[in-house]
């Protein structure tokens, strides 16, 4: 992964690192006592068949099987706690660590991606990252030392040949294994792709479904639907396909290494080369070694599977984050209201793209008022959104108070700045809680009083819980124009010194919209506003009127100015 996401993973295991290290201590003392437990079964053995033993010897041998045991369960249990507990850990860390990151990330990015992406990293790719520090680690951990100490038992206490033979099947085994590798990860890939593509359909459908249903299109997207399930069960069985050859792969190599220990084995037991009990022993090890052996398959799986979502993660994490501004060089300046626009050039493919804004000038002073109007698609929104800094642009193009906005923190500008973005998204809660979203703190006659000048009050007051209504997912629950109103509560309630409305009252009834103006006008006094709208009546009253056309800035003046333009844009835009 790239520095932050290694430094993420390396400030878990840091913060964690006892309880690494104790897991990891108890894990080999485990090991090494649980690899102790077939010479024992051995040595009893060889004291059952030997008529002249002591009875007491097998007793004390007996006892101290179990205690063997006992101490392998306790260990297990520490170890297991340990290790495995942080796997959980470090999902949640992971996850927290990742909404952060998507919380830094650029509009730009959320632009280009698909919502199911964005789910399935939070949920599966964390999820088989989990698994790789879960049973992935865990498993290497104690497959290595179980097995190295088991081989250094079966060769010093026993036969070294016989173990070189037992074990004869071993590496031609995890050689196959290791060989499925790619196969297994680029497939596992193309899991998580196909689960994104179900849960980007999913949340499109849900979203959407009233227009689905308004268009009698419920068959098609069920059709639809049913073929990227069917898609995602042929990613998932290909995958099962080699997963399942990894299993019979060990399970033959070791019955061979089985069926080659018990006629050599066999044949020194009887030629007295090594007693019975060691050949109890030497057996029960071979299982003891086949476990860890058995799990490569698993462990490769995982792995991969671990492996895949680190590189899909590590793209989100390579992505470029939003600039804070902070430490640039205006940290601690106030924005007091006066807002310069020169020559504002722009576009959202960056260099060599489409311009969007070209050579847009403008200066609001403190307290004073901006309408832009113009066609759909001439940069309106643009503008707000260059204003608040959701994308990048050219030193210099726009200034706070005489400060170039490069420079001021962004915390700053959006601490100012009261937005009233086009696209009216609620939250799944309560209505006060929508309104008071900006900050905590704010009292039930603070919501009241921004919700008056918002002219929504009285509709709120109609609902049956009030202020405490709980609108649907994405305020569903209320109308077009109701949503716009909480929007606009939102911003008012903040008291700021910059009031940025675009086209919010698009969805409200010509009445309705002029009483919030009026209600408006007085909020903005003492305020800057910028007021976007395709409607002449929500920008007449401004001190000044731009008029945007193919991203420039076509015509200026005040309302009674730009009306006495013959054949004007903003004329034409006044009587259509």
């Amino acid at each position: 992964m790239n520095d932050l996401g290694r430094r993420t993973i390396l400030e878990f295991i840091k913060s964690r690192r006892l309880s690494y290290a104790i897991g990891c201590l108890t894990l080999l003392a485990c090991s090494f006592v649980a690899s102790y437990i077939p010479k024992v079964l051995g040595l009893i053995t060889d004291a059952l068949r030997d008529a002249s033993a002591d009875e007491g010897d097998v007793r004390a041998l007996a006892a101290r099987m179990m205690a063997c045991v006992l101490i392998v369960f306790a260990l297990k249990f520490v170890w297991r706690y340990m290790l495995i507990g942080n796997c959980r850990n470090v999902e949640c860390y992971l996850r927290n660590a990742l909404f952060a990151q998507m919380q830094r990330l650029t509009p730009k990015f959320y632009d280009g991606s698909r919502t199911g992406d964005l789910i399935a990293y939070a949920i599966n790719d964390i999820q088989a990252i989990r698994m790789n520090f879960g049973f992935g680690v865990v498993a290497i951990l104690e497959g290595l030392t179980t097995a190295c100490v088991s081989i250094w038992f079966m060769a010093t206490a026993i036969d070294p040949a016989l173990t070189l033979m037992a074990l004869a099947p071993a590496p031609l085994i995890v050689l196959a294994m290791v060989r499925l590798r790619k196969s297994i990860r680029s497939r596992f890939t193309r899991v998580q792709e196909s689960f994104a593509q179900v849960s980007e359909k999913v949340q499109e459908n849900v979203s959407g479904i009233r227009v689905i249903k308004a268009y009698g299109q419920e068959r098609q997207e069920t059709e639809a639907f049913e073929a990227l399930s069917a898609d995602r069960v042929k990613a998932r069985m290909s995958l099962t396909r080699v997963s399942a050859i990894l299993g019979p792969t060990a399970q033959v190599g070791f019955g061979v290494s089985f069926l080659l220990f018990i006629v050599m084995g066999g044949r020194q037991v009887l030629d007295g080369g090594i007693s019975l009990g060691d050949y109890v022993a030497f057996n029960t090890y071979i299982i003891v070694i086949m476990a860890p052996v058995m799990n490569v398959s698993r462990i490769i799986e995982i792995w991969q599977r671990g492996m895949a979502s680190f590189r899909r993660i590590d793209g989100l994490f390579r992505s470029p984050t939003a600039r804070t501004n902070e430490g640039l060089g205006a940290d601690g300046h106030v924005v007091g209201g006066r807002v310069e626009v020169r020559g504002l050039t722009f576009s959202y493919d960056g260099e060599g793209g489409r311009n969007v804004l070209e050579g847009v000038s403008f200066e609001i002073a403190p307290g004073g008022t901006l309408g832009i109007v113009g066609k759909t698609g001439s940069g309106k929104t643009t503008i707000a959104n260059v204003l608040m800094g959701m994308y990048g642009f050219g030193d210099g193009m726009v200034l706070f108070d005489g400060v170039d906005a490069n420079k001021v923190p962004k915390s700053t500008v959006r601490e100012a700045v009261g937005y009233v973005p086009q696209d009216c998204f609620l939250f799944s809660a309560s209505i006060a809680d929508n309104i008071a979203f900006a900050g905590d703190g704010y009292s039930q006659a603070e919501v009241e009083e921004a919700a008056r000048l918002a002219g929504i009050h009285g509709d709120v007051e109609s609902f049956p819980n009030g202020y405490g209504t709980v609108v649907g997912e994405r305020g569903m629950t209320l109308s077009g124009g109701q949503k716009q109103r909480v929007s606009i509560a939102r911003a008012l309630i903040k008291r700021p010194r910059i009031l940025l409305f675009d086209d919010c009252l698009s969805a409200v009834d010509p009445t309705t919209a002029e009483a919030i103006l009026a209600n408006l006008g007085d909020s903005l006094k003492g305020r800057t506003g910028v007021v976007i709208s395709h409607r002449i009546s929500a920008v007449m009253g401004c001190d000044e009127i731009i008029v945007l056309d193919g991203g420039r800035v076509v015509e200026r003046g005040g309302h009674a100015e730009l009306m006495a333009i013959e054949g004007g844009l903003y004329r034409e835009i006044s009587e259509t």
